[in-house]
């Protein structure tokens, strides 16, 4: 049985080097300042929801208007943002679509260079397979929840 489990971690090996490729892209897009590239990695109509969001955020456009809108805010303050999203969980879905499970840290970085917790979320993010994706992937949606043992 133990054997068995391997066997079906090494035939999706290649699907997770490509989803770790996936989310590389896509964190730097963001923390790089590209917004319309970001937005790009999702879909036409993808959906972004988060902590302190009445509701989520659809479409590209409006995606890439609230990092707009988030840098302008961080620069006033001179900082910045790094995503880091880790112990990734790869579920291929019956319609070809991934679900994906993470960990997400975000660090605010000060104009000195000095970095600190800004908060450790779980991601929990729907991809669909894209050829018009350099990676091969689009977010379709995005819920991120705070971790509970932060709030707890």
């Amino acid at each position: 049985m133990a054997l068995t489990a391997l066997n079906q971690t090494l035939d999706t090996a290649p699907l997770y080097v490509a989803v770790q490729q996936f989310y590389a892209r896509h964190m730097q897009l963001l923390d790089e300042g590209d917004p319309d590239q970001w937005a790009a990695t999702f879909t036409e109509d993808g959906s972004f929801h988060a902590p302190g969001m009445p509701q989520p955020v659809r479409g590209r456009a409006v995606l890439a208007q609230a990092v707009r809108d988030t840098r302008a805010k961080l620069a006033e303050q001179g900082e910045i943002r790094r995503h880091w999203h880790g112990m990734v969980k790869v579920a291929p879905a019956a319609d070809g679509s991934l679900d994906v499970r993470c960990y997400a840290i975000v660090i605010q970085v000060a104009a000195d260079g000095t970095p600190r917790l800004h908060r450790h979320c779980v991601c929990q993010d729907n991809l669909v397979p894209s050829v018009d994706s350099p990676d091969g992937w689009l977010v379709r949606s995005r819920q991120v929840s705070l971790d509970p043992l932060a709030t707890a």
